[in-house]
């Protein structure tokens, strides 16, 4: 053999090593469709603790507005892919579960309520948003009022005669909770350090905690996603004693994780979420979970779904 015949063969053989390398090391997230087509199987990723978004139901089935939309993706794939059946299995998610699901493989698509940031994006890719959330506040209804109005408009109604900011000398030598973990959390620390105010950050691991310790008055005010926040209050025992400002402090949409690079399954789910916000019923299944919308969130789930 010639010499340039052997470096052809070198050659050839390392191309071969290296696309054989590129196919091991591909995720299997990236064939969802072509496994779900050949299994006839669907795997759903849910937090059973992350009302009004997912839940268990006094059933123990999962319930909840992104369950219910994930259960209308699963419909869709079923039409999409022309198949007889669709078997789905609904996969509970907690902690490190839920953060790992997607590039573990526990589930191909997780059915939630997270926050598409740049930083998860890292990690896994996104549908189209779900819903409109974001930052908001609950407090005590016995909180003072000029603590309410600070965190609603900026300032006080009334602005007393004192040396310094009036919004300030209300925030400062106060304790704010948040969900830890969460972009809430970040937020509510960023705050702080940036207006340089004596006040402390304590986070709660769930948003019973946070409504606890706003009721026994070790915190000033709890921070978190607005629907979950208002959510929760509605469902407390002492929701009569509670309120949530109808202020946004950052604007978060939410989406449905799933795995990065699997642009087919993407499409996919996205011609059904919208498809879903364009029909005539999706007022009546927006209720359902959260009461009758807005003309802002009507607009929003109007401009979200995406056209053919």
């Amino acid at each position: 053999m010639s010499k340039r015949n052997g470096h052809r063969g070198v050659i050839a053989a390392s191309v071969l090593a290296t696309m054989a390398a590129s196919a091991l090391i591909a995720p299997a997230q990236a064939q969802t469709l072509d496994r779900v087509k050949t299994s006839t199987a669907l795997k759903l990723g849910y937090d059973p603790d992350a009302r009004p978004f997912s839940f268990n139901s006094e059933q123990g089935r999962p319930d909840g507005y992104a369950v219910a939309l994930c259960n209308k993706i699963a419909d869709s794939l079923r039409a999409q892919l022309n198949l007889s059946k669709l078997d789905v299995e609904w996969v509970p998610l907690s902690g490190d579960a839920k953060t790992t699901a997607i590039e573990s493989g526990a589930a191909d698509l997780v059915c939630g309520a997270e926050p598409v940031t740049l930083t998860r994006r890292k990690l896994v890719s996104f549908s189209i948003p779900i819903f409109p959330s974001g930052t908001g506040a609950l407090l005590s209804a016995s909180s003072p009022l000029a603590l309410r109005e600070v965190l609603q408009y900026g300032e006080p109604t009334s602005r007393p005669v004192w040396r310094g900011s009036p919004a300030r000398t209300i925030l400062e030598h106060k304790t704010f909770s948040s969900i830890a973990g969460t972009t809430s959390e970040s937020w509510l620390t960023d705050r702080i350090k940036t207006f340089q105010l004596a006040a402390t950050a304590t986070p709660v691991n769930n948003y019973q905690q946070g409504i606890e310790r706003v009721l026994d008055g070790s915190s000033a005010v709890l921070f978190g996603d607005m629907p979950v926040l208002m959510d929760a209050a509605a469902r407390s025992d002492n929701s009569g004693n509670l309120i949530v400002l109808q202020r946004h402090f950052t604007y978060e949409p939410l989406g449905l994780e799933l795995a990065r690079g699997d642009e087919d399954f993407r499409l996919a789910v996205d011609r059904a979420l919208s498809q879903t916000y364009a029909a005539q019923d999706f007022r009546t299944f927006f209720t359902t979970w959260f009461g009758p919308p807005d003309e802002a969130t009507v607009t929003f789930f109007q401009q979200t779904a995406l056209p053919e």
